[in-house]
C-alpha cells in the first residue's frame, strides 16, 4: 500500500485544522503505533499504519460530509493499491474506534484497531492532551471554566458535542477517563505517566483559580 498517498490525503483533509487534529496529531498517532506495532509482532502493520494515518479523515467534527468524505478516502485507498479486505479492516477500525462511538458501549476492534485506539488515545491526554483540549475549546467557543457548570455525568453520542459544558469538565467527562480504557500493556504504561501530568495541571489549575497557588 502507498503510504505517501494516504498521507497526502489525510494531508489535504486536515493540513489547515486548528482545533487539535492537524497533522501533527496524526504523524503523533502513526508515530506512536508503530511503536505499539514493535511490541505486538502479530499485528498486522500495513492496516494499523492506514488507519493510523486516516482515522481522522471522515471524521463528523471536521468534515463537512461524513459520506462524501468517507468515499474519498475509500477512493484513495483503492488509488493507493488496497485490497477490498484491507480496505474494509481499515474502516471498521476507524469507525469503531473513537471515544464518541463508544458511548453506548465498547466497540469491537481487530488487534490493529486496539493499537491504533491506544495511540489516538494517548495523543488525547497528558500535556500535548491538554494543549489539544484548549485548542478545540477555543476553535469552538467554549468557555474555559466555569464552576456553576458541573461535568457531564451521562453522555449519549447525541448529546456528546451539542450540550453545554466548558474546557476543564472535558478533562472529567473525557480525558481522565482514557488511562483505563487502554488495550494495551505498552499503551497502560505510558497513559499513568500522562493520567498523572493532568492531574497535577488540574490541581494547580483550581489552586490558581481560587486564589491558593
Amino acid at each position: 500500500m502507498n503510504e505517501k498517498m494516504l498521507w497526502a490525503h489525510a494531508q489535504h483533509i486536515l493540513a489547515q485544522d486548528a482545533s487539535g487534529h492537524a497533522m501533527d496529531h496524526i504523524t503523533r498517532v502513526v508515530a506512536t503505533t508503530r511503536n505499539l506495532l514493535r511490541q505486538t509482532p502479530a499485528a498486522d502493520a500495513t492496516i494499523a499504519v492506514a488507519a493510523a494515518l486516516l482515522h481522522d479523515t471522515y471524521d463528523d467534527k471536521l468534515v463537512a460530509s461524513v459520506p462524501a468524505a468517507k468515499a474519498a478516502t475509500a477512493a484513495v485507498l483503492t488509488a493507493a493499491g488496497a485490497t477490498a479486505a484491507q480496505a474494509t479492516a481499515i474502516f471498521a477500525i476507524i469507525d469503531h474506534m473513537s471515544f464518541k462511538a463508544n458511548l453506548a458501549g465498547r466497540q469491537p476492534l481487530s488487534l490493529e484497531g486496539q493499537l491504533v485506539q491506544d495511540a489516538d488515545r494517548l495523543d488525547a491526554i497528558g500535556a500535548i492532551g491538554i494543549a489539544r483540549a484548549m485548542m478545540y475549546g477555543g476553535a469552538h467557543g467554549s468557555r474555559l471554566y466555569d464552576p456553576a457548570i458541573q461535568p457531564r455525568e451521562q453522555l449519549d453520542a447525541a448529546g456528546y458535542r451539542s450540550t453545554e459544558s466548558t474546557i476543564l469538565n472535558h478533562f472529567d467527562e473525557k480525558l481522565l477517563k482514557l488511562a483505563a480504557l487502554m488495550n494495551t500493556p505498552a499503551a497502560k504504561r505510558l497513559a499513568a505517566h500522562r493520567q498523572a501530568v493532568m492531574q497535577d495541571f488540574l490541581a494547580e489549575f483550581h489552586a490558581e483559580w481560587d486564589g491558593q497557588s
